[in-house]
């Protein structure tokens, strides 16, 4: 079994049609040429340079490299690895099918794989972060494979993914493996989720979130531990609180994104609360029954996985509390943008 890194746009523009076609498409614009009748990844190569007039050698080796596994690589068992940029979750599916070449299906779509997609909407922090490095490749395709990441999602695949407790694996990068580009602020993501939630595990994450309201202007209120009556956190504007809007905040940290009814419910709680809108806040994301609501509930409702909670601290960093500045020690960091030319 071999597995595939596969991306769908640099926005996860495609993402949602990977998922629902339960296919993976090479989505290079305009590539209508039958990759079947090149022989070669030197005659590929050459192709690539002459199809896009290409004046730069690196950009169509790179594609090339890219482009020649999905007709001549992978093989149907293998698996794909589709991270989300939708939220912070991971997709994975099985290969179904050979590789198709329909130029019918228009661009970008002119090249796919069938795929069954076993499984969606993995949280990211189930996985060990040195496979979560490997999954930050900045390549759109991929292959999978250091530290044994094939064997160790393997495992995982069989325990329902979720890491092996009984696990033996020296975690991060060895120093001597070849270096590769990355997703640079995936991997930065990755690190302060990782941080977060070994401290606001469980109820402190409702004191994140309450911080993170007052630093942006709200006076709140908190439930106690204990039942919460579908509501951890009631927030209005104004100093005594009084003002508009008024907030219902409902908070989790499970370990599996969150399913319609939690979402059902909080509308019913901000019926009970007069609240003018609500905040629904998953750790671990959510599933698509509830995603695809938001549409309906955009003028009422709003939803924070791991990526926005990691967002809205960095907007707020300086007016949040010192016992939080300590939890979580951040600093801004100006770089240039090194990504590599040409992924599509």
């Amino acid at each position: 079994m071999t597995v595939w890194l596969f991306r769908a746009g640099k926005q996860g523009e495609f993402e949602n049609k990977f998922l629902e076609d339960e296919r993976v498409y090479l989505t290079w614009d305009d590539l209508n040429v039958d990759l079947k009748e090149i022989e070669s990844r030197e005659a590929l190569y050459k192709e690539l340079i002459d199809h896009y007039d290409l004046d730069k050698e690196k950009r169509a080796i790179n594609w090339a490299s890219q482009i020649w596994p999905i007709v001549h690589a992978m093989e149907q068992g293998d698996l794909i690895i589709l991270p989300s940029k939708l939220n912070r979750t991971i997709h994975i599916g099985e290969i179904r099918g050979d590789y198709v070449f329909d130029e019918s299906l228009g661009s970008p779509y002119y090249h796919y794989r069938k795929v069954n997609w076993i499984a969606t909407d993995i949280p990211r922090d189930r996985f060990d972060q040195d496979i979560l490095y490997s999954f930050g490749a900045s390549m759109t395709v991929c292959r999978i494979q250091r530290n044994n990441a094939e064997e160790r999602i393997r495992k995982m695949r069989n325990n329902n993914w979720y890491v092996p407790k009984n696990k033996n694996v020296k975690e991060l990068v060895e120093e001597n493996e070849e270096t590769v580009s990355i997703d640079l602020e995936e991997y930065i993501y990755d690190q302060i989720s990782d941080r977060i939630i070994q401290r606001f595990k469980g109820h402190r994450m409702e004191n994140l979130v309450e911080e993170i309201l007052k630093a942006k202007g709200f006076t709140t209120f908190r439930s106690p531990e204990g039942a919460d009556q579908g509501v951890d956190i009631l927030a209005a504007s104004d100093t005594l609180g009084f003002g508009d809007p008024k907030i219902c905040v409902q908070v989790k940290t499970s370990d599996a994104p969150l399913d319609r009814p939690t979402l059902d419910q909080l509308i019913g709680t901000m019926s009970n609360y007069s609240a003018d809108f609500g905040l629904l806040v998953s750790w671990s994301g959510f599933k698509s029954s509830v995603t695809k609501e938001i549409p309906k509930q955009f003028f009422k409702v709003r939803l924070w996985d791991s990526k926005t909670v990691i967002q809205e601290i960095f907007k707020n960093y300086e007016k949040l509390s010192d016992d939080i500045k300590k939890e979580i020690p951040i600093k801004r960091v100006w770089m240039l943008d090194n990504e590599v030319e040409g992924n599509m």
